[in-house]
């Protein structure tokens, strides 16, 4: 009998094991366009076997062979679309989705979501589909990726106003952002105002804060990544708009309908050409004593992409942005003129070859380039005979990248899909500050810039691995590579992440990934403003490194569309960059700054942070949005700062709490509303103000009243403040906006009406001492805040046809 069962079982497994598999393979569309649609989920029906197409829109399932099977093909903002075929052979199926927007007799409400959260073995990582974040109220009209990843738990803002991303206790140089591939290294507007993105050019923005699969690497805690429009296939399509200060146009459409496509998107402002009288006539009214300052930015995007037929693409892709500064003032014997200029250059050519149905590959050559200067040049006429004295000052940051990377995606069966790549970098950066005076002409002068180059490669291995029907596994490698002038860094990077299914639509998840970084970025301000200076590792200079653990829930209500996450992080942080006490590389005096070295002006010092994240959101319905919030903890210690004791950095923030809603009257209406909420950000405040010695006096700063407390004291006496001593008041705002949407027979318009900080609180953008005279006579120096932006009232007109 005991044989007998050994036998059965042994003939089943056999059988099991024998059982022919079929793969079936393909690319997923958005219907009526062409576009190719990443993220989307493909799965048999009935059965735990499914795939997830690539950022190319490619996917692979190798299943039993059957007479036949049906294939569910979904993602948020698109209609499910079933396929039944006969699978006894390997089959190629290319599937179009439909877009909720071209449906417009269907009502999502509580549509079931198949693409659970809960379900990928993939932690930290938020998504804000395009549309979401173009309803969201904004500054002055302008839709921003990036001030949409702001309102997301785990990511913090700078200052009022600013686009920076601090990232899990990171600085801004620690977010990888990617563009079509492409490396963008400044990604603000305006002083970090607005962020370089376009969102009309803009199809997916993904951001990931730990558990890193091993295909990213070069930063500590976030990577930021973006895909452009490919443009429509099937016909000419357009979208614009008109704001305050800025207006845009995006063009799309096929070069040859059904294989190739373009896009081409812009967008300037407008500042320069509406400040322009007001600056005239003030000029005509001050006679010779005109000051004209000058400011405009703009992008442009652009890409065009080949179909080769069913086993090769073609993609082409660029962006080009500038920002341009300037100052000029001239009267009788007085001339000045300044200058600030920054921008990024990408571009992108990637080929994508389907090698089998189970094999998938992309390589790509990549350009990106930052640049930033500034000028100035004085003259003016001094003492007798009208001798004159000039000087000019031109000060120069560069990096500039060229990469070759080639990525694979190779689907052995149901329970492996493998991504395994190379990439290489050759790094050209040019830090360098020239300072002159004497007399000179007013042509612009060129410094004798050396540039520094430098080759940063890697290696990784990644498998999605599901061992049971209940676990689901990322487990990764990478080997980075990074070679200065006369030293090698090699560096392992392990990477795990995991989600274990404890009910149907309920997983329990862990992760832990070591990064390293081999650019750097030195700031005195650390808001990522694009005055700071890029610098690569040197002989001197190690790479950071970072280590992060992560463990948390995931939930998704698919009754109700919500997807519900919990999280917890530690984060350790090796060898981050600092200028030392009192060093700016713009504060060099002298003949020749590129006399020092600015290898002299920084320290290394460590960090770690902590803390936890709440996330609750829903993408699709008549109401949507989010909540998130964030409490954690951020410690920064370097031997020569603050005499070595630990502080807290600029942008330390206890609690971080966010709120958007957006609602959908009808066709017609829609009204969305933000709130957020954060501890003040922790500053440098003198403990004590010293004045002239036959005073003997001085001011002394008591946190407790918020105010530099006069008093008389002997000569002699001495205070030295503790770093990021003071922590500002709470920052606190709400947005509101309004939109009238109308569509006619061949476009469809949008009027929006919105308003920034809606009950006009006055959040501090910086302190500043000032005097100040009490009742009984005696005078007091106040810690005095400023702010930046009241209650914003805008409009703006957006067309698409």
């Amino acid at each position: 009998m005991r044989i007998n069962i050994i036998i059965a079982l042994c003939m089943a497994s056999m059988s099991v094991f024998g059982q022919k598999r079929i793969t079936i393979s393909g690319f997923v569309k958005e219907k009526g366009s062409q576009e190719l649609v990443t993220g989307a989920n493909v799965y048999i029906q009935g059965s735990s076997s499914g795939a997830v197409t690539n950022n190319y829109a490619f996917y692979s399932l190798t299943v039993p062979a059957a007479d036949s099977v049906t294939i569910a093909y979904s993602l948020v903002g698109y209609e499910t679309a079933w396929r039944t075929i006969g699978a006894r052979q390997d089959t190629e199926l290319n599937v179009s989705l439909s877009s909720i927007r071209q449906l417009d007799e269907v009502t999502i409400s509580a549509r079931k979501q198949e693409d659970n959260v809960s379900g990928s073995a993939q932690m930290s990582v938020l998504e804000i589909p395009i549309e979401q974040i173009k309803k969201i109220p904004s500054l002055l009209g302008e839709k921003d990726v990036l001030r949409g990843l702001q309102l997301m738990p785990g990511v913090q803002k700078g200052t009022e106003g600013q686009t920076g991303l601090y990232v899990r206790g990171g600085g801004p140089d620690q977010n990888l952002i990617i563009l079509d591939d492409a490396v963008v290294y400044n990604a603000s507007h305006l002083f970090g105002f607005f962020s370089v993105f376009n969102s009309d050019a803009i199809k997916r923005v993904e951001l990931t804060k730990g558990g890193f699969p091993a295909r990213y690497g070069g930063r500590l805690s976030s990577v930021v990544e973006m895909d452009m429009k490919e443009g429509s296939k099937e016909k000419l399509h357009g979208e614009g708009g008109i704001g305050l200060i800025a207006s845009r146009l995006t063009l799309e459409g096929p070069l040859s309908k059904g294989k190739s496509s373009f896009l081409i998107s812009g967008r300037r402002t407008y500042i320069d050409v509406l400040a322009a009288p007001v600056l005239a006539f003030t000029a005509k009214r001050e006679g010779e004593n005109g000051f004209r300052p000058g400011y405009y930015f703009y992008d442009l995007n652009a890409k065009i992409n080949y179909d080769l037929g069913s086993k090769n693409k073609l993609f082409v892709s660029g962006y080009l942005g500038q920002d341009k500064f300037s100052i000029k003032e001239e009267h009788g014997t007085f001339k000045m003129k300044a200058g600030l200029d920054w921008g990024n250059a990408t571009g992108t050519m990637r080929w994508n070859h389907v090698f089998n149905r189970k094999l998938f590959a992309n390589t790509a050559f990549v350009f990106t380039s930052f640049n930033f200067t500034t000028t100035s040049y004085f003259r003016e006429a001094v003492g007798q005979g009208d001798a004159t004295s000039e000087s000019r000052l031109r000060y120069d940051s560069r990096i500039q990248d060229l990469s070759l990377k080639s990525d694979f995606d190779f689907y052995p069966n149901a329970s492996h899909a493998i991504k395994f790549g190379v990439q290489a970098t050759r790094h050209k950066s040019t830090p360098s500050a020239l300072a002159l005076s004497g007399t000179y002409s007013e042509d612009d002068i060129d410094p004798n810039e050396e540039p520094v180059y430098s080759l940063e490669g890697g290696a990784y291995f990644e498998d999605t691995w599901q061992p049971f029907e209940v676990l689901k596994m990322n487990l990764g490698f990478r080997l980075s590579y990074f070679k200065s002038d006369k030293k090698q860094y090699i560096n392992p990077e392990p990477r795990f992440s995991a989600a274990l299914r404890l009910a149907p639509d309920f997983s329990a998840k862990a992760s832990y990934a070591r990064m390293n970084q081999y650019v750097h970025l030195l700031s005195n301000t650390g808001l990522g403003l694009p005055t700071d200076l890029w610098v690569t590792s040197t002989d001197r200079i190690a790479p950071q490194q970072s280590s992060q653990v992560a463990f948390g829930f995931a939930n998704d209500l698919q009754d109700r569309g919500l997807t519900v996450t919990l999280e917890g992080f530690y984060k350790d942080m090796k060898r981050i960059l600092s200028y030392r006490e009192g060093a700016s590389f713009l504060g060099i005096s002298g003949e020749n700054a590129n006399d020092v070295d600015w290898q002299d002006n920084v320290t290394s010092g460590k960090g770690w942070s902590y803390g936890s994240e709440f996330l609750v959101q829903k993408k699709s319905g008549k109401l949507s949005g989010w909540v998130g919030y964030t409490l954690s903890w951020i410690y920064w210690k370097f031997p020569e700062l603050n005499n070595g004791q630990t502080f807290h950095p600029r942008y330390d923030r206890r609690h971080d709490l966010s709120v958007v809603g957006i609602y959908e009257f009808n066709k017609r209406i829609t009204m969305s509303a933000s709130w957020v909420y954060g501890t003040g950000n922790a500053l440098t405040v003198p403990a004590a103000a010293f004045y002239p010695v036959s005073d003997k006096f001085f001011s002394r700063f008591d946190p407790k009243e918020n105010m530099l407390n006069s008093h008389y004291k002997e000569f002699g006496a001495s205070e030295f403040p503790a770093k990021n001593n003071f922590r500002a008041e709470a920052f606190h705002r709400m947005d509101l906006s309004i939109q009238f949407h109308k569509k006619k027979k061949r476009h469809e318009r949008t009027w929006e009406f919105s308003v920034y900080n809606a009950y006009n609180r006055k959040n501090p953008f910086f302190y500043d001492r000032s005097e100040e005279k009490l009742d009984n006579g005696e005078w007091k120096t106040v810690l005095k805040k400023y702010s930046l932006f009241p209650v914003l009232p805008s409009f703006s007109y957006n067309f698409k046809f």
